[in-house]
């Protein structure tokens, strides 16, 4: 099993920039991607970026909102993945929820992920 716990999230002002972080307990996460989704009330949760498992060093993975924008990294000797967010739109509004799964690859469907954190918000003010 493996445990997910996010920080970083809250208020900021469009076009500002922060950094969510997400640390892994539990079973090793080397192989996992490790990655983002995010979620608006009423909406379905949507993928944001991730990192592939060792198996596919430093492949990433990001939705089209993200691409230019966000930067996903991970540090596994710290058993850590990053989302760096920078210019930030009131549209990146949300929950943002760290995910892993077991097989390694990135993809954009959350029924692929078997592992789940509580999530931090983020809102970002006009």
């Amino acid at each position: 099993q493996v445990q997910l716990v996010e920080s970083g999230g809250g208020s900021f002002q469009a076009g500002e920039s922060l950094t969510l972080s997400c640390t892994a307990s539990g079973d090793s996460v080397e192989s996992a991607c490790m990655g983002w989704f995010r979620q608006v009330p009423g909406k379905e949760r949507e993928w944001v970026a991730g990192v592939f498992g060792k198996i596919h060093p430093g492949v990433t993975s990001y939705a089209e909102s993200a691409k230019g924008r966000f930067i996903v990294t991970r540090d596994d000797a710290k058993r850590t993945v990053y989302l760096q967010m920078n210019s930030l739109k009131p549209e990146d509004t949300a929950m943002y929820y760290c995910v892993a799964n077991e097989d390694g690859v990135c993809l954009m469907q959350s029924r692929r992920y078997k592992f789940w954190g509580q999530g931090t918000p983020v809102t970002v003010s006009s």
